[in-house]
């Protein structure tokens, strides 16, 4: 089923036997900026960046980051070189290699939304925040792995191959965006795009010890996505560092507000954060809650106010995500696949989802009857706008910067065995619920998000600290979390 990836790269080098490989100029972690300076001093080519990527992508094939690369990228990458040559510089990602989520529309390359009914559909038009990274010179690499439909978080997929931790390819990366995190932490890629409707950027960054961005919804152009939900659903970025985020969301939005270079990043004793304690640390695995321990004491000691905080409605109002994501995945996607002629009905999409997790939930959604009836779908919305009204005050009343947890209660798990249930404390507990329970309340209540690696655990695994703003508080959030990454880097958790 899996597009003919395996050699792919390797069949692109021999393309262009031209084509210079500097390995020893690229670095092991290629992230954004530095790669840039590189480029910008003369010293690689993006024609021999991009080719000792594909390279990479071809000796790690067991990961299955990738279901198919961009054809063209070597004759575009080519193209960038000799744009710089002549002085015409696209924007400040000019050059740069982007991996994007099989799930975001690229022209030229298949969508297939990670399921064998899609396999086949290619897109005329491009998602605008995919246009909006090209249109800064960045060069799309290619289009990563993620769990079918985007329904679910362990990126574990029947149709094209599960995604490996590239800690140990026999983890989980988390998901749906597994792909494109993994791409990331295995070096493969500087940066990338995934998508997020309940935790779907945040996971996987905590799981691989990348960063996550979810905006607020409406930040980022989310049109041309396959899609879930359009009250929950958002195009995120994803980096090895929170700077990365910072200047792919500055390339997407244009929004200054954000700045790496640290003039607006906010000294670590004006930075006042919140701790709700009762929802997002209770049941916490051992291991993570002893780095997240650590990681706040650190954020303590250099001067950022920690505040209890209280919620007590925040555990039942979460309750109201997924009537809202059945009822809505009915009708978005059968829009969708009328839209964008596909050639399918929901009904038939459904009868060809492999995974057998995705199977069960789409048996539901692709029913007679929907799931989910108006009055409860509606009931749900309530509740949801009630959250996002009640996280406004909280943040005004405390005068909070964000509020801080850990992004999961768990590190990553084995994929073998992990379908429906994953070990934590010595019980097995549902894998989906107990994976997004931290991230869930950011994507009802339309709060932005941003994880980043805490540290790591007594298991050798990352964990993920994240951080939630007010509600279209984005650039601040940004700003804060570049302060947070500093400390706790010069601190050693990373």
């Amino acid at each position: 089923m899996k597009h003919s990836l395996i050699g792919l790269a390797g069949l692109l080098l021999v393309g262009c036997a031209s084509a210079p490989r500097n390995p020893a100029e690229v670095p092991a972690s290629p992230d954004i900026a530095t790669v840039s300076a590189i480029l910008q001093d003369g010293t690689l080519t993006s024609e021999a960046l991009v080719n000792e990527l594909l390279a990479r992508i071809d000796a790690r094939s067991e990961l299955n980051a990738f279901i198919s690369i961009n054809p063209e990228v070597a004759v575009i990458a080519r193209q960038r070189d000799q744009q710089r040559a002549a002085g015409e510089l696209l924007g400040p990602l000019h050059g740069i290699p982007l991996v994007v989520k099989d799930n975001i529309h690229v022209v030229g390359m298949p969508n297939t939304a990670g399921t064998p009914g899609l396999e086949n559909f290619e897109p005329s038009e491009s998602n605008g925040t995919v246009a909006a990274l090209q249109a800064a010179g960045a060069i799309i690499l290619g289009k990563t792995n993620l769990h079918e439909l985007a329904f679910g978080i362990t990126s574990s997929n029947a149709a094209f191959g599960a995604v490996g931790n590239p800690r140990d390819p026999a983890l989980i990366p988390g998901g749906s965006s597994g792909g494109t995190a993994a791409a990331i932490a295995a070096g493969l890629a500087p940066a990338g795009l995934g998508t997020d409707t309940g935790g779907s950027v945040r996971i996987p960054a905590a799981l691989t010890g990348t960063a996550g961005f979810r905006p607020s919804p409406g930040r980022y152009p989310s049109d041309r996505v396959t899609p879930i939900s359009h009250t929950r659903d958002t195009v995120g970025v994803m980096a090895g560092n929170v700077g990365d985020l910072v200047l792919l969301d500055r390339a997407i939005t244009g929004d200054a507000g954000a700045d790496a270079a640290g003039e607006a990043v906010p000294d670590p004793q004006t930075i006042r954060l919140g701790i709700i304690s009762d929802y997002y640390y209770s049941g916490l695995e051992a291991a993570t809650a002893t780095v997240m321990t650590d990681a706040l004491a650190r954020l303590r000691s250099a001067g950022v106010q920690l505040v209890e905080v209280s919620f007590p409605e925040l555990g039942e109002q979460v309750g109201a995500g997924f009537p809202i994501a059945l009822y809505e995945a009915r009708q978005d996607l059968t829009a969708y696949l009328g839209r964008f002629n596909t050639g399918l009905t929901l009904r038939q999409l459904a009868d060809r989802v492999a995974s057998p997790d995705v199977q069960g939930i789409f048996g539901a959604i692709a029913g007679e009857q929907s799931p989910v009836s108006e009055e409860d779908y509606q009931a749900a919305l309530a509740t949801i706008s009630q959250m996002r009204t009640q996280f406004e005050t909280l943040f005004a009343e405390q005068q909070l910067d964000a509020i801080v947890f850990p992004t999961t209660m768990l590190t990553a798990r084995p994929i073998a065995g992990s379908q429906e249930t994953v070990e934590l404390n010595g019980e097995q507990v549902p894998t989906f619920p107990s994976y997004i329970r931290n991230t869930d309340p950011a994507s009802l209540a339309g709060l932005p998000g941003i994880s980043l690696p805490a540290g790591t655990a007594s298991n050798g695994l990352p964990v993920g600290l994240e951080i939630d703003g007010a509600p279209g508080a984005d650039a601040a959030l940004l700003n804060v979390a570049l302060s947070l990454e500093k400390i706790l880097q010069a601190s050693g958790t990373r």
